[in-house]
């Protein structure tokens, strides 16, 4: 009687996944040179995903090659992303693909160039009134409590009444 064997199997195909750039088994010659680009600078298959996004959505706009471009276009481009209410992040991010075409796959310079980022805002940090101050040092039980509340409000002063109040502005 045979002892039974154990087979392992090993399959040839790679581990690494490839995504797929388009819905259709045709790739243009420049698309296919921005996926070597992108691909010989190893960069995160999502990214890559975006960037090839970003570029279509330049031609569909422009409605033909984006290697035709001009610079006056790729302005009206991003006035265009403005003006439809994309977010600053999302436009920053659909330049950013394009920026790359015009750089890397293209070495269009001048048209990158063209490509500005906006600025996010800041978003302040909650500033506490004078009157919130007071109410929450009052909801303070201990001293300790309530010393380390004050010394976490900044410079304070105190009030007729006893209790300290914030007089940070910023």
């Amino acid at each position: 009687m045979e002892s039974p064997v154990l087979r392992i199997e090993v399959s040839s195909t790679s581990l690494r996944m490839e995504l797929p750039m388009s819905e259709t088994n045709t790739v243009s010659p420049l698309r296919q040179r921005m996926i070597e680009d992108m691909a010989a600078r190893k960069l995160n298959p999502h990214t890559q995903r975006s960037h090839i996004y970003s570029c279509k959505r330049f031609a569909a706009w422009l409605k033909r090659s984006p290697d035709t471009a001009t610079p006056d276009e790729v302005r009206r481009f991003q006035l265009y992303l403005i003006e439809s209410g994309a977010s600053i992040c999302n436009r920053n991010r659909i330049m950013t693909g394009v920026r790359f075409l015009f750089r890397v796959t293209l070495r269009r310079h001048d048209l990158a160039a063209e490509v500005w980022h906006i600025k996010e805002p800041q978003k302040l940090p909650p500033v506490l009134s004078p009157e919130e101050v007071k109410r929450v040092l009052t909801m303070a039980t201990s001293l300790k409590a309530r010393a380390m509340l004050v010394a976490g409000c900044g410079p304070v002063r105190w009030c007729g009444c006893g209790w300290a109040t914030s007089t940070v502005s910023r």
